[in-house]
């Protein structure tokens, strides 16, 4: 686990002042995408707008201060499907409905099995060693992925359970090859030279969220579901190397400015933060959606705790009196020395976007790093 430097200052990840990791696509690229798809240009010739395009993002990202920089996700069309569509044993599936968030729903894709999973030659670490070119002793490559628990969520919805069954009778061989492809992946971005990675999250929103659980027609609880997470998240990460630093990221939805689910972490406090083995915990905490600090003095000694603080769904930027304040009701619960803050999430979890202008992005970056200087120095 991380530890903190005596002057103060993080010298690891996460830092002080953090990015959760996408950003909103550039029209360029976004025209790329586009006529990619109406088979106007060729793949090498989209390949050839991403890498451009994400090249200009860390220099902004570097001219911001950011310490962790990203690909932004730019050569996703979603924050996770895209990688369990490149897991062996998986594909991309069009169905009739797509997530519901408030007021809006998305694209109708959902990734379903067509055998045993595993996770070799998967094309993240690619895209991995494009972005580790621009890390040099002032800035880390980070990685984000979905979470193993996010990928059986989603095996597991009322559109795939049946197929995944018929594949995986048995949930604790489905569990087992989760993490057994996650192992596969995480070492090969290791290798690539990864040692920033980042879990994307978003079942313990839904977990906290009385509406999902009457949505569900099942004997199901937040203690068994909750337990489950725990276990294949943890396995997929029990064997990385020492000096990689595995992150979360917590979320309750993050779609064109919307959001999916509403609760604090109560629920959800004994199993995630004592017993996750990550090294910290990035926490939505930008709305009363997501309730109180109180939970926090469930996250063990040895973690940090991401306070996303601001939003990345508006483009208003957040009061640093009210943000300071806020830091201060969260020290009560864990040491101030081991908070951080972030946006709650990312500003583009898909290639749609949220509803704000890249300079409202830079702009609120540039705030969040204002604050941390105010308060850690």
């Amino acid at each position: 686990m991380p530890v903190q430097t005596a002057a103060g200052k993080r010298t690891i990840t996460p830092f002080r002042y953090d990015n959760v990791g996408s950003f909103l696509r550039p029209d360029k690229l976004k025209e790329a995408r586009s006529a990619f798809a109406d088979g106007k240009i060729s793949a090498q010739e989209l390949k050839q707008v991403e890498d451009e395009t994400i090249e200009d993002l860390v220099k902004k990202q570097k001219e911001v201060g950011l310490k962790a920089i990203t690909d932004g996700e730019f050569r996703r069309s979603w924050w996770h499907l895209d990688f369990m569509w490149e897991l062996n044993g998986v594909k991309k599936e069009v169905i009739e409905q797509g997530y519901q968030f408030n007021g809006e729903e998305t694209r109708p894709e959902t990734a379903r099995l067509t055998g045993k999973i595993s996770g070799e030659n998967h094309v993240f670490v690619d895209h991995f060693k494009f972005i580790q070119q621009f890390a040099d002793d002032s800035v880390v490559a980070r990685q984000t992925i979905p979470a193993p628990a996010q990928f059986l969520a989603e095996l597991q919805r009322p559109d795939n359970s049946e197929s995944t069954k018929e594949i995986y009778p048995d949930v604790n061989e489905l569990v087992e090859d989760i993490a057994k492809a996650y192992q596969t992946v995480i070492q090969d971005l290791y290798d690539a030279g990864c040692r920033s990675l980042q879990i994307d999250d978003c079942t313990w929103g839904m977990l906290v969220d009385p509406k999902y659980w009457a949505s569900r027609h099942d004997s199901a609880n937040v203690q068994e579901v909750g337990e489950l997470n725990l276990k294949v998240n943890n396995l997929a990460i029990e064997n990385a190397p020492a000096d990689l630093v595995i992150t979360t990221h917590v979320c309750r939805g993050n779609y064109h400015s919307k959001w999916a689910s509403s609760g604090g972490y109560d629920p959800i406090a004994e199993i995630l933060f004592a017993k996750e083995k990550v090294a910290a915990y990035y926490l939505e905490f930008d709305t009363d959606r997501s309730g109180g600090f109180e939970p926090l003095a469930h996250v063990s000694d040895d973690k940090l705790v991401v306070l996303g603080l601001f939003s990345s769904k508006t483009g208003e930027l957040e009061d640093k009196a009210a943000i300071k304040q806020r830091i201060e009701e969260a020290a009560e619960y864990v040491n101030i020395d081991r908070l951080c803050i972030s946006p709650q999430c990312g500003f583009a979890s898909t290639e749609e976007g949220n509803i704000l202008t890249e300079e409202q992005q830079w702009n609120k970056l540039l705030l969040i790093k204002e604050v941390a200087e105010e308060v850690w120095g």
